[in-house]
């Protein structure tokens, strides 16, 4: 976890303003969750490894020896935990607010989510999710609805041509059923195809053997990985996405994924789809059903976003199915890559004060300026200056006066900082 600067915390707060101002001009409404959800609720088996790492509050009013003879279970030691994602608590949201809800719901979770990662580079233990998700449309339209909103947010921050891989668990498991993986097998085997990009397809299937899948499995899935393809550009929709394929790959997900494609291209307005069909996309979050998806910049080599469709979680809170699909902007990623305005302007001020200058005065000089507009921050005089000055600049001060005493208020100079 880390503390945030004024400077850094100015931006951030500039990309999340204009992630929401894209947001909803699409149509989402923002909510809140709290930070705590039952611990029956984080640890329901639908959060993947992250519940491994989610951070559990100890129950209220346990002593000692309540503590020692509950070592061994966690649930008897603890009843709330950190929310790990925000999936899972809008899942519990809309069951309990349903009710006071439209009945496709369109909705923005933005704030802190906590998981015990093991510290290093780009990962910290608290940190910024950005959501969207539509609840209540099983359709190709909610998943059109927030690639469009997404990839508009981003190219808003400055990343024009970004894209989104895309596939569907469904296809997954229909082409590891083609290849002979017994059921039990798979979730292992798709860990190893999640490492397709790092270590190739020979790593893959050595990795595959070494893991003991079946072996006449193993060797399909390799014959097709190494089978001869042409070159040549095929823009995403059905020939794409069959070509990427084993023969006879199901009509209807096929037929959802082309839909998808010709939403988003109707959204953007681009004839060119900013969809890129991967069949060996995986994603690890246990929940997803159905499309999976990330969002990619040729800027650089990992995703800055994803997400997909989880229409079985809030039939686990509600009773009755649901469906849902979301997309999360990875914030910490993206703000170390664009720039916005943080709202240093001429009028963000630094008046500089002898020591001797009444307080009165310069509260008197402070508010004519605020008056104006202006963000104003007094700073008394220093030997070093230009130290002074250049700090005030880098906390995104655009202007500075010296004010001594008698001075009137409004007939400061002002003098640019940089």
């Amino acid at each position: 976890m880390r503390d945030i600067l004024p400077a850094d915390k100015a931006r951030r707060e500039g990309v999340l303003s204009v992630i929401r101002d894209r947001y909803r001009a699409h149509g989402f409404d923002e909510i809140e969750t709290p930070v705590v959800e039952e611990y029956s609720r984080l640890h329901a088996g639908i959060g993947g490894d992250n519940e491994k790492l989610a951070y559990n509050v100890l129950r209220r009013g346990l002593d000692a020896d309540a503590i020692r003879d509950a070592a061994d279970d966690p649930a008897a030691l603890s009843d709330l935990g950190l929310r790990y994602d925000l999936t899972v608590p809008l899942a519990r949201f809309y069951a309990s607010n349903r009710a006071q809800l439209p009945g496709v719901f369109r909705s923005i979770q933005i704030g802190s989510v906590w998981r015990a990662e093991r510290p290093q580079k780009g990962r910290y233990r608290q940190f910024v999710q950005c959501d969207i998700d539509v609840i209540g449309d099983d359709s190709a339209r909610a998943e059109a609805e927030l690639m469009v909103a997404s990839l508009d947010a981003v190219d808003a921050l400055g990343l024009e041509g970004a894209s989104v891989r895309i596939n569907d668990r469904r296809v997954l498991d229909w082409m590891l059923d083609s290849f002979g993986f017994p059921e039990g097998e798979r979730p292992g085997v798709l860990i190893t195809i999640d490492k397709l990009d790092k270590i190739g397809p020979g790593g893959v299937a050595a990795e595959l053997r070494e893991r003991g899948a079946e072996a006449s499995a193993v060797d399909a899935f390799e014959t097709f990985l190494n089978r001869p393809q042409t070159m040549e550009y095929n823009p995403f929709g059905e020939r794409q996405i069959r070509k990427a394929l084993p023969e006879n790959a199901p009509d209807e997900i096929v037929a959802h994924l082309v839909g998808i494609g010709d939403a988003v291209a109707a959204g953007t307005g681009q004839s060119d789809i900013p969809l890129v069909f991967d069949p060996f996309l995986v994603r690890g979050m246990g929940y997803y059903t159905g499309t999976i998806f990330e969002l990619a910049h040729p800027s650089v080599d990992y995703s800055l976003g994803g997400g997909g469709r989880y229409d079985g979680m809030i039939g686990r809170f509600l009773g009755q199915q649901v469906p849902a699909v979301g997309f999360s902007l990875g914030f910490e990623r993206l703000v170390d890559l664009v720039t916005v305005e943080t709202g240093a302007t001429a009028t963000s001020i630094v008046l500089i004060h002898d020591a001797d200058v009444p307080i009165a005065e310069l509260t008197a000089h402070k508010s004519a300026l605020i008056g104006t507009g202006a963000r104003v921050r007094l700073e008394r005089r220093t030997k070093n200056l230009k130290a002074l000055l250049e700090r005030s600049a880098a906390d995104g001060y655009m202007s500075f006066a010296t004010v001594s005493a008698g001075a009137q208020p409004g007939a400061l100079e002002l003098k640019p900082l940089s």
